[in-house]
């Protein structure tokens, strides 16, 4: 989409051990999978065609690899709020495992016991909005899949529960940016991620 207006191209790292389980995965520093490092060089190539005058990663290996294979390593700056959340005590568990403790449980609207409160996760999310606003080039960020999309309804000004119901894949790409003008925050794509289906499936 053609805009006068910086864009904000956010990516979330690659696959890992843990996120192909459905584990949550916050602080834990684990590495990217052979299929997490080869969907960092398939993001490569969906982004070439973009210009970018900031890179921004969070500092966690899963990030911080994923924005070095797909070329941005040598330019990137750690960014520790771009960390996911903190999960605390729910750190290694699936949503099923958590919920049998604390049913009906949503990060977005619980927080996390022994981690990072809704509030909390929310103060660090707005940080990053408030730098994205403040850019005058376009941006790249890469981070991670729950506090990505707590940042996206951030950006739009959306309620923080609609984070639940925007899904987001590993080494998926997501684009923000601005309507008629700056007043305007937009969201212009979501999880996108053709550039490892499209991949797997012609090239298995």
């Amino acid at each position: 989409m053609a805009t006068p207006f910086p864009i904000i191209v956010l990516a979330r790292h690659g696959a890992t051990e843990w996120s192909a389980l459905g584990r949550h995965t916050g602080r834990t520093d684990i590495p990217l999978t052979a299929d997490g490092e080869r969907d960092g060089r398939l993001l490569a190539k969906r982004l070439a065609g973009f210009s970018f005058g900031q890179v921004l990663t969070s500092p966690l290996a899963r990030a911080r690899t994923t924005c070095e294979i797909a070329g941005y390593g040598d330019r990137a700056v750690l960014e520790p709020d771009l960390m996911e959340w903190d999960y605390g005590r729910y750190e290694g568990r699936t949503a099923a495992q958590i919920r049998e403790e604390h049913p009906g449980w949503i990060v977005f609207n619980d927080g996390a016991s022994g981690g990072e409160s809704v509030a909390q996760a929310i103060e660090r999310a707005d940080r990053i909005v408030a730098k994205l606003r403040a850019a005058q080039e376009n941006v790249l960020v890469f981070s991670h899949g729950h506090f990505l999309r707590l940042l996206t309804v951030r950006w739009l000004g959306m309620p923080t529960i609609l984070g639940a119901r925007m899904m987001l894949g590993t080494a998926a790409v997501c684009q923000l940016g601005y309507n008629h003008g700056l007043d305007e925050p937009s969201l212009h794509l979501w999880n996108d991620d053709r550039h490892i289906t499209e991949s797997v499936i012609t090239h298995p």
